[in-house]
């Protein structure tokens, strides 16, 4: 009861003239940066920030945490309508947002991505309203054992990403995990597979690769049917692309549980919004939906956008409460903290309650302000796929080539991007699924640190992931869907 009277008296700062106008304008650059492949929000929060040193550090936090919010539905549009996704979390919503683009209802992907951005955001906002500090501590909790026996489980989630042939599955699997190899070893530092030349010490780059493989794959694609045009079949005047009562019960369901689940992952050190996305698309496949995901089913596409939302309102937990950043944007905010004479920590919710219940509550406002300004741009956004094809090369070529630019400051992410599309095309024609390999980057660097981190706690023993009660039950997680899985296929052959 006492959250809801801070939280009221939050509204009454947030509900400022200038605390609107920030928020708002937070919104509109958030959709517009998230729309932009290769830009994100480390990028678009880190730009702004030095512009925000002369603001009251309320009106400022406002206006930097709604554009790092309002980026988890602005990287929906392009992943949508031309199968680029905006920011790491948007690969997901290419697997279902793009093919139901494709079968004529571009106003309804986009508005079931942003109800369904919307009501994770809100659930996330609800859980950090009443248990962000107790939320923040549990995230403690999570050492290097705790987030690699999270990572094994996670990583047995690649099964439903694998397509018809586990083979051709397991091969792209293993691509990904070889990518994700290169580079400077986490651990020593020593390099690995750098083969002498300073680009690849630093890795392969995440976005270029993911612009490239999902982006100019198709691009090349698109190529043998250049003299052919996308407007047959398209709905788009706003009144077709609104939401039925079907579209919405469909929705509802996995926007919540993915919300639940995504908020949690956003409070993880490390984990953050892609990993959100993945994790809710994972858990919808273990439930019915009313088309297969990855055909343009509403299920699977509201499932990793309220995944990402939700993770994206989580990591305001460990920032506010304890000062931990969960991701590269959220350290910059923390920065921005820091310049402004804060220090994020469990005392700010008791010395500077106006400043973090303001920023709370404005949360919720640009979480409103921004599906309505995503609701407004739809019937201009859907014209884009009336493009002839032979138009739409060039434009896509140029968005991908900014996009990987963007990301890496220099024509090295454009090598990667156009070697990644090949790679991506030629991969199509002979099917084998690219999502595995995507699915195995983000993965494979995240448990790798803390498995080592994990062995040489233990001196090598792997005992240490039964020893302690949080991998514990992560383990028998584990073991019981392993067991359950060969059980199903045992039944099912006889």
């Amino acid at each position: 009861m006492e959250n809801i009277q801070w939280l009221l008296q939050g509204f009454q700062v947030a509900l400022t003239f200038e605390n609107i106008g920030a928020a708002t304008l937070g919104a509109i650059l958030g959709i517009l940066v998230g729309a932009m492949p290769g830009i994100g929000s480390l990028a678009g929060v880190a730009l702004l920030l030095p512009l925000t040193y002369k603001f009251d550090p309320t009106t400022a936090i406002i206006m930097l945490g709604a554009l790092y919010y309002a980026n988890m539905f602005g990287g929906a549009y392009s992943a949508i309508l031309i199968n680029i996704p905006g920011d790491g979390p948007a690969v997901m919503t290419t697997l279902d947002g793009y093919p139901l683009a494709q079968k004529g209802r571009p106003g309804t992907a986009l508005l079931v991505a942003n109800t369904a951005s919307f009501i994770g955001g809100l659930i996330g906002m609800i859980i950090l309203t009443f248990t962000g500090p107790a939320l923040a501590r549990l995230g403690l909790n999570f050492g290097p054992v705790e987030m690699a026996a999270l990572m094994i489980l996670a990583m047995t989630s690649i099964g439903w990403l694998m397509g018809d042939s586990v083979i051709k599955g397991l091969v792209s699997t293993a691509l990904g995990i070889i990518i994700a190899c290169i580079g400077m070893d986490s651990v020593t530092g020593i390099p690995r597979y750098s083969f002498g030349n300073i680009y690849l010490l630093g890795g392969i780059p995440f976005t270029p690769l993911v612009i490239g493989m999902v982006g100019f794959s198709k691009v090349i694609g698109m190529m043998k049917d250049r003299n052919k045009t996308t407007e047959l079949n398209m709905k788009l005047s706003f009144k077709e692309s609104l939401l039925t009562r079907s579209d919405f019960k469909r929705l509802l369901p996995p926007a919540i549980r993915s919300g639940v689940l995504g908020t949690f992952i956003g409070v993880l050190p490390g984990a953050g919004a892609t990993t959100g996305a993945f994790a809710g698309y994972a858990m919808q496949k273990k439930f019915k939906s009313k088309e297969p995901l990855g055909t343009g089913a509403i299920e699977g596409l509201a499932s990793c956008e309220s995944g990402n939302n939700a993770a994206a309102a989580g990591a305001f937990a460990p920032l506010l409460a304890l000062g931990i950043p969960g991701s590269g944007t959220g350290a910059v905010l923390l920065g921005g903290l820091m310049m402004w004479g804060l220090t994020p920590g469990p005392l700010l919710f008791t010395e500077q309650p106006e400043f973090t219940w303001g920023l709370i509550a404005s949360l919720f406002l640009a979480n409103g302000l921004t599906l309505l300004v995503a609701i407004c741009i739809i019937p201009f956004l859907v014209k884009i796929l009336v493009i002839p094809t032979r138009l739409m090369i060039p434009i896509i070529t140029t968005i991908c080539i900014v996009g990987s630019y963007s990301a890496t400051n220099s024509l090295y992410g454009v090598i990667i991007m156009f070697i990644a599309g090949c790679i991506g095309y030629i991969m199509n024609e002979c099917d084998y699924p690219s999502a595995p390999l995507i699915l195995a980057i983000v993965l494979s660097k995240i448990f790798e640190t803390n498995l080592r981190r994990a062995f040489i706690i233990s001196g090598g023993s792997p005992l240490i992931f039964f020893t302690e009660p949080i991998s514990l039950f992560f383990m028998c997680v584990l073991i019981l869907l392993i067991v359950l899985t060969t059980r199903k296929k045992l039944m099912n052959k006889n």
